[in-house]
Parts: C-alpha cells; structure tokens; sequence
C-alpha cells in the first residue's frame, strides 16, 4: 500500500533540490554540497528551493499576515540576547545595549494548508534538514506560537548584532525589501573555550574585521549556525517589508519559548 505523498514535495524544485532522494546518488550529493557549505562558513544556502509557484503564493500568504504582527516597542538588548551585564566594565559587550526592531507573525495566525506552513509541518523537508546536519532526527517546536514565525520587517527596521540561543536557524526569505536589509555575519568569531570579546567589541564599535555579507533571494532556504557567529540585519529601506519565514526544530521533542519571550515577541503567551 503507497503512503500518501508528502504535500510539501510540491513546492519545492526537486530538480535542483531533490530532498525526498537521501538514498539516491544525487540526493546524497545534495546532502554533501549543504554539509560542505556549513562546514566552510557556518551557513547554508540554497537559491530556488522553492518552486515559482510556490513562492508566490507563500508572498501573497505572508502579506496579508503582515499586519497582525506584533512589535515590541523600545527593544533593547546586548549582543548575547540578554540584560546587560553591570559586572563588567561600561563598553563590554555583554553590557553595551542595542535596539532591534521587528515584527513577528506568530504560528497560530498562519492557517493550516497555507504554503509555508506545510513546508514547516513537512517530514520529509526535516528528515533532510535532519540529514544536513548529521543527526538522526529533528523535532518541529512544541511552541504554539513560535513553532513557526513570519518576520516583517519595515522601512527603518533592523536587526542587532547578535548570537542565536540555539545551534541552528532554519528561514526561506519570502520578499525582499527595495534597499537594505542585508544579512550580515562574522562566522565563528567565538567559541565556547574562546569568547574573543575584544573582536566582538571592535565589530559593536563599526569594524568590518570578517564581515561576510550572506546573499539570498526570495526563495531561498538558508540554514545558519548562529551560536558562534554573530549576526545582523541592516536597516530595511523603501516601502516594500522584507518577509522571511523562521522554521523552528530541536534534536529533542518538546521545544517551547518562555513566557517572557513570548510576551516580547508575540505580545502573549497563549
């Protein structure tokens, strides 16, 4: 008896990206090219993953959610995604204070059957993520409201430097924006033996020192191994918001954001 196909195999362009294919010669040499990229510079990067049919609708989906995003007014923190830290001298980084804007759509106002929903609840498309990364299994968020995100992100808008609290990020950048809204990255800028606050504070105080910019298209589908490499998106310019979908999975089941970063990010906690 056939098993029902997975409904996300057909937004994706399996030509280029045959990710239902692990056990075949051209998927296993997909899987290698992703690990290569990641092994290289801390982020993976596949332009077209996402059929063109596929992508505008994920756009137009994502356009009419855009209003009910919610922002956190005067959003400050440091670089570590945490209160400054009074301990140390005034200019550390763990103490020197950053604005960061953006406006998040939670998962529970995307609706069910929605394109970029179904990439995000798709097996097959987290057994390849699984694949990339070179562990057995991912586990979609138990987050009901940040299991999956849409970020909008408008004119004046950006996103501090910053490391993720996680070992990945998953995202398909939906729109672009007409100026700015770069990603910026310095890849692997510190360690866990190694915390190199004197880069870190000479990146904060406008050194380029490594800064590579990461291109994407809408589209694409990045995954960025933010813990080590501090990040950021430069201001958006012009009237059209940059939409990008932020896919949420753990190597253990049960992931769920705290209440206080729910309350921030989505403005509840239910």
């Amino acid at each position: 008896m056939r098993s029902t196909p997975d409904p996300a195999l057909a937004l994706v362009d399996r030509a280029r990206y045959p990710i239902d294919a692990r056990d075949r010669a051209d998927g296993r040499a997909l899987v290698a090219s992703c690990r290569a990229q990641l092994a290289a510079g801390g982020a993976c990067v596949l332009p077209g993953f996402l059929e063109a049919s596929a992508l505008a609708s994920a756009v137009a989906e994502a356009a009419r959610l855009a209003p009910l995003a919610h922002r956190t007014p005067d959003n400050r923190s440091t670089c570590y995604l945490a209160p400054p830290d009074e301990s140390v001298p005034v200019g550390h980084p763990r103490r020197r204070l950053q604005t960061t804007s953006v406006g998040a759509v939670a998962y529970d106002l995307i609706p069910p059957g929605s394109a970029i929903r179904t990439l995000y609840e798709s097996d097959e498309l987290a057994a390849f993520i699984a694949a990339v990364l070179g562990v057995a299994r991912l586990h979609r968020y138990a987050d009901p409201l940040g299991a999956l995100n849409i970020a909008v992100m408008t004119q004046g808008e950006h996103l501090l430097w910053h490391f993720d609290q996680t070992d990945f990020v998953v995202s398909i950048l939906l729109q672009d924006c007409t100026a700015g809204g770069g990603f910026e990255y310095v890849p692997a800028i510190r360690s866990a033996e190694a915390p190199n606050y004197a880069a870190i504070e000479r990146l904060l105080d406008g050194a380029r020192d490594g800064v590579v910019r990461l291109a994407m298209q809408p589209g694409t589908l990045a995954l960025f191994q933010g813990r080590w490499s501090i990040h950021r998106v430069t201001p958006i310019g012009g009237p059209v918001p940059r939409l990008i979908a932020l896919l949420g999975y753990d190597t253990k089941p049960g992931t769920c954001s705290s209440e206080d970063l729910k309350r921030r990010r989505y403005g509840r906690v239910v």
